[in-house]
């Protein structure tokens, strides 16, 4: 028997993490409406302008023919910072994800845009990239965030997701009549689990539909996109710290992700010549500042 459809929980840009975090853990989505001020969406849009000109559309129906995927947005527009790292966001990540972790990172940032006439995406998890390893029990591995950078409405795509399909089997991905579309304002964000079922709308619009996906994964997984390439070091010696060790240049845990003569990717990126202990350092900042 199919499952009931579930409502999309909804916040103000006043909800605390905990609100926020219960609403991922008992439903699997929520929205937070109006969280970045139109004047930052705007600045991070003019400065990917001339890189989202130059991205080809996808080459297949998952990734969209008539979809644009423009990445490396650290590097490439400083407006962006504010999103990646948003303290709701980051506090909701060390609130949601695995208990038992030791840090947390930046999994990718893409601009999807949408362009008119474009199909409805394939409903899928996004733990998918891991090779559908059946990672036990509840365990959340990764969040996921859609911003809004106009607003997103069903006639123009806004994200479909199955409210509560974060706890079911792969029978929900046909449950097509459970899909409720993530309509928000400009600057609000949708966040889900890994595990939760969703896929981009279909846009019967006559203009492109911009989100900003950003999203994060235990520090012992690989990054979806390369950081490494995206935000090379010459470039991510010029970030905030607190960037730096988002982006991944810091310790997944204890002696994970060392560099050369044992040295922590952050001591690399200043110079630094002494050997760290393993990264201790590194591993105590993502479960502090990165809150």
């Amino acid at each position: 028997m199919n499952a009931a459809a579930m409502d999309m929980p909804r916040f103000g840009k006043d909800a605390t993490v905990e609100e926020v975090s219960e609403a991922l853990r008992t439903a699997g989505c929520a929205v937070v409406e109006r969280l970045m001020p139109e004047d930052s969406v705007d600045a991070l849009m003019a400065d990917m302008a001339p890189w989202i000109d130059a991205t080809p559309n996808g080459a297949d129906t998952f990734s969209g023919l008539l979809t644009k995927r423009t990445g490396a947005l650290v590097a490439r527009s400083r407006a962006s910072w504010g999103f990646v790292a948003h303290p709701l966001v980051l506090g909701i990540c060390e609130s949601v994800l695995w208990p038992k972790k030791t840090s947390f990172q930046l999994h990718l940032t893409q601009l999807i845009s949408i362009g008119p006439g474009s199909a409805g995406q394939p409903l899928h998890r996004d733990q998918w990239c891991f090779d559908s390893f059946p990672f036990p029990g509840d365990i959340d591995v990764e969040v996921s965030t859609i911003w809004a950078m106009q607003d997103f409405t069903a006639e123009n795509g806004a994200t479909r997701i199955i409210p509560g399909s974060h706890t079911e089997s792969n029978d929900s991905l046909t449950h097509e009549h459970r899909v409720v579309q993530a309509e928000m304002p400009k600057g609000s964000v949708v966040l889900y689990t890994g595990r939760t079922i969703h896929g981009g709308g279909e846009n019967r619009s006559d203009a492109v539909r911009t989100g900003l996906n950003i999203d994060y994964v235990l520090g012992w997984l690989r990054q979806e996109e390369n950081q490494y390439l995206s935000v090379p070091p010459d470039v991510a010696r010029t970030l905030p710290e607190e960037m730096q060790r988002l982006v991944g240049y810091a310790m997944g845990s204890y002696a994970l992700g060392y560099v050369d003569d044992v040295r922590s990717p952050a001591d690399y990126l200043a110079g630094s010549a002494g050997a760290s202990s393993f990264g201790a350092g590194d591993v105590e900042f993502n479960r502090g500042a990165l809150r």
